[in-house]
């Protein structure tokens, strides 16, 4: 359980922190509104509990930032007696409970174990609710892990609304599967799901494609056409890759999600529109943001509510009930009669660490059943893309940080030690879209290190980026 606490003053923080971690609680600490809004919005909390009064940012700021960014997340506020009745008042604006300084441990352990009982039961009552609903777009997600139940959970939660919504996580994570689960559990659900790949589309047909044009505005405009801003009036737009959106475009766009107007281009009159946009991306904006590539002002309009969406090796407890879903999907389809798979075909295809995420599964089961020449689909049924071809001489098995890679080289023996090393940074750098300094990290080891092995494989980032 992750639990956040809230203070400008070091005592009570340090103090919350030890008795909580003292009940194998996992805390952070942030002196500040702003500080804690930072945190909310790159970890998940299991709960907040924070001072009512500190300069700056008071409580009920932090209280309005839980709201939008981690809904389900309840909030303890901490208060002095001369502000109980403002506490009351914070517990009629969502908080779930309040506490009185001085307290003891006793007391803030109470809190926290109502409060976090009480999630249960609001999360519980989600998960009944998404059972109920999964004629409504849950029934393409196939996972029961604990990452997969904050999905389904902020899947519910934001498509009551209509703040935009950014779904960001790799390639082949789902992101218009969560787009449309959005839209189908949504009162707009009736309505229209608009789709645009902006990275399909050329700069000057993308603003044809969004805002529309009328006859004779550009060479090859024979005839006036509607906008998909227009198009799907009164239900969902869903932007996928709004990262290779180009500058210029981006500054049109901002302007018409202002004004919530768009003007055809070569028209002359605004024409208003209402719209529930779901954008998604599989790179960090906040990074594009930095490097001048993405607006700053554009990124906020966009990440007002955030989903990301994990990687499947994050959640490999799904596979074997994404393996026996495909399987069955595909037979069907092939006409194949598949009782099952192999201890060996199964333990590879758990053990790897899917680059593609769930898409390169879908695409490596597919094949398996297609290729299978019995009723049980068998290891060598499996062709798991490039990283599989480099570490098929190792049983699959892809190390993931330098010292597993350590310590497979000391076993290898006859196998090729240079093809194991190439499955590793090629893993590495596919995890991390391509970043050398975060795949560095991420395995453990240093820049200049990460870059020499590069080096000496002959491996050039350059060659294999965008594809």
């Amino acid at each position: 359980m992750n639990i956040l606490v809230v203070d400008d003053e070091s005592v009570i923080r340090e103090g919350l922190t030890r008795i909580l971690e003292g009940d194998t609680f996992s805390v952070d600490a942030a002196k500040n509104g702003h500080a804690a809004i930072e945190m909310l919005q790159q970890k998940e909390f299991d709960l907040i509990i924070t001072d009512l009064k500190m300069p700056g940012m008071s409580g009920f700021e932090v209280l309005n930032a839980v709201k939008i960014l981690q809904p389900d997340v309840p909030v303890i506020m901490i208060t002095g007696f001369a502000t109980v009745e403002t506490a009351v008042e914070a517990m009629k604006s969502g908080t779930v409970d309040y506490i009185v300084k001085p307290f003891t441990p006793e007391q803030i352990r109470e809190k926290v174990q109502l409060a976090l009982e009480q999630r249960k039961i609001s999360v519980d009552e989600i998960l009944i609710k998404k059972e109920m609903d999964c004629h409504h777009g849950f029934d393409q997600f196939i996972g029961e892990s604990r990452e997969m139940q904050k999905v389904y959970r902020r899947i519910i939660q934001v498509a009551a609304t209509d703040s935009t919504v950014l779904i960001t996580g790799e390639s082949g994570t789902g992101k218009e599967l969560a787009a449309r689960a959005i839209h189908k559990n949504s009162p707009r659900r009736d309505q229209p799901f608009v789709a645009v790949d902006c990275t399909a589309l050329a700069e000057n047909l993308l603003e044809s494609e969004l805002f529309g044009h009328v006859k004779g505005s550009f060479t090859g405009a024979v005839q006036t056409k509607m906008g998909l801003l227009m198009v799907a009036d009164g239900g969902t737009l869903f932007m996928d890759e709004v990262s290779n959106i180009s500058l210029a475009t981006q500054a049109k766009l901002l302007r018409v999600l202002q004004e919530r107007q768009v003007t055809p281009i070569g028209g002359t009159q605004p024409v208003s529109f209402n719209v529930h946009l779901v954008a998604a991306t599989n790179k960090s904006l906040k990074t594009m943001v930095t490097e001048g590539k993405f607006r700053e002002d554009l990124f906020f309009r966009l990440n007002i509510i955030p989903l990301e969406l994990p990687p499947l090796r994050e959640r490999k407890g799904d596979i074997p009930l994404l393996i026996r879903h495909f399987i069955n999907k595909f037979m069907q389809e092939v006409g194949k009669d598949i009782r099952g798979i192999s201890p060996e075909a199964m333990e590879l295809l758990e053990s790897y660490s899917y680059p593609g995420n769930v898409r390169e599964l879908v695409n490596t089961i597919e094949r398996a059943v297609v290729l299978a020449e019995g009723d049980i689909i068998q290891q060598e049924n499996l062709e798991m893309g490039d990283v599989a071809e480099l570490s098929a001489g190792f049983d699959g098995f892809v190390p993931t940080n330098a010292e597993a890679l350590k310590e497979m080289k000391r076993h290898i023996r006859d196998r090729s030690v240079e093809s194991v090393e190439k499955a590793f940074v090629m893993s590495a750098l596919k995890r991390s879209n391509w970043n050398i300094s975060r795949a560095a990290e991420e395995t453990g080891m240093l820049r200049p290190n990460f870059q020499t092995m590069l080096k000496r494989l002959g491996i050039s980032v350059k060659d294999f980026y965008g594809k």
